[in-house]
Formats: structure tokens, C-alpha cells, sequence
């Protein structure tokens, strides 16, 4: 009988302004439940970068929530792991979701582009992976988070939709950006066993074709297990 992949699922908060973007992440686990991958959803335990009022689009003077317990939000009450506690070499892959907590909560892409620092935990997890050879699926802005931790350790090659800050970036820190037409492609780096889809890198993206994108990436990385 066949192994079942355990897939490690990070999480960057709840919520696309200031943590996960929760329909890319509901739509990775379901691509996981669907293909048959048992999967752990997991969250440094630490504050957010800041706090977005998702009604209005603007910061919340003053107000602090903590990644996990946001994350948690997802995962469901007690199923969301603590970082601290995780290892890549508990699990055979890892996704990835996006939102802009990934860019501000687990590296700080969204403020400092090129030039970000990624959280010494996240860094090293991330590194886990592709240190042992195991597949890794990075959806949305996600990529940009994965280019920052492989800084200095060869060009891989992925995509962040069709932005050109993004892409310029992603030349920046020495790796090679494919440009995708919309939310169905994927990028599949053979030599880094990575595979990336831009999902709501497309603001207008329907959520069918961000569905088929995320199915595809999540379908990739299992294949490399």
C-alpha cells in the first residue's frame, strides 16, 4: 500500500490584508484532502506585523493579534501546530498560501522588496525542505517568501503572476521569474522541487481559476513525494 504524504501547511495569520488569504488556504487544504495528502497546518507564535480593519483596507491603530491564534482561525480550534514545535523532517512536503502576512508577518517583502529579512524560524523550516529534497508548493505571494530563504543557494525558477516590481525582484535576489497570464498557471522548477501558482496576485481572479491553479500546484508537489 501506498504511503500517504504528510504535508506541513504554513500559515502567515488569517486574513489576505494582514495574514493568510483564507480562501488560498481553504482551497490547498481541499486540493490536499482531495488527493488523498494528510496535512498539518502550522504558524510561528508570534504577534503580526500590524492589523488591517478588512472592512475598510486600513491599519488598526494600537491592535495586535498573534499569528497562531489567527491561523488557528483556519486550521480549526487546536489543530494549528506552533512552529517552535515543527520540523521539516516530520512531513514529506511543504505549501504554502499566500495573503500579505506572508509578506509582512514571515519576511518583510512587503516593506523592504528585495532587501527583506525572513524570520530566522520560518527561514530555517522552508530551508528544511528543500535542504532534504522534498517538494515545496509556494501559492501567490508565497514565491517571494521562498526566494529570500534560497537567497545565496542557486536561481530557481517561479513566478508571482505578471507584476514587474515582483519579477524585478525576484531578478534581484538572483532567481529567474516566469511570467504567467492568470490564476490557472503553474511553474514547475524540476532542479528545486518547487511548483508555484499566482493565484490573488491577480486582484481580479476568479475564484474557479484560483482553484485550478492551487489544485495543480498542490498536485505537482504530491507527485514529488
Amino acid at each position: 500500500m501506498a504511503k500517504t504524504p504528510k504535508v506541513a501547511v504554513l500559515l502567515a495569520g488569517c486574513g489576505h490584508l494582514d495574514g493568510a488569504e483564507v480562501r488560498e488556504a481553504v482551497l490547498a487544504l481541499l486540493a490536499l484532502d482531495q488527493h488523498g495528502a494528510a496535512f498539518q497546518c502550522i504558524a510561528p507564535n508570534a504577534d503580526q506585523y500590524h492589523v488591517v480593519d478588512h472592512a475598510t483596507g486600513r491599519p488598526v491603530p494600537g491592535a495586535r493579534r498573534n499569528i497562531l491564534e489567527e491561523a488557528s482561525r483556519i486550521a480549526r480550534m487546536g489543530q494549528c501546530l506552533d512552529l517552535a514545535s515543527a520540523a521539516a523532517g516530520d512531513y514529506d512536503a511543504l505549501v504554502m498560501p499566500g495573503g500579505y502576512g506572508v509578506a509582512k508577518n514571515h519576511c518583510t517583502f512587503a516593506i523592504k522588496g528585495a532587501e527583506a529579512e525572513v524570520r530566522p524560524d520560518v527561514a530555517a523550516f522552508i530551508r528544511g525542505f528543500f535542504d532534504a529534497g522534498k517538494p515545496v508548493g509556494a501559492i501567490c505571494i508565497a514565491p517571494a517568501l521562498v526566494a529570500l530563504a534560497l537567497s545565496g543557494r542557486g536561481a530557481a525558477e517561479l513566478t508571482l503572476g505578471n507584476d514587474a516590481g515582483c519579477a524585478e525582484a525576484m531578478r534581484t535576489l538572483g532567481h529567474h521569474h516566469k511570467d504567467t497570464p492568470n490564476a490557472r498557471e503553474i511553474v514547475v522548477d524540476e532542479v528545486h522541487k518547487l511548483v508555484t501558482t499566482p493565484a490573488y496576485m491577480f486582484d481580479d481572479a476568479k475564484l474557479s481559476d484560483v482553484w485550478i491553479g492551487i489544485e495543480r500546484c498542490v498536485a505537482e508537489v504530491l507527485k514529488r513525494c
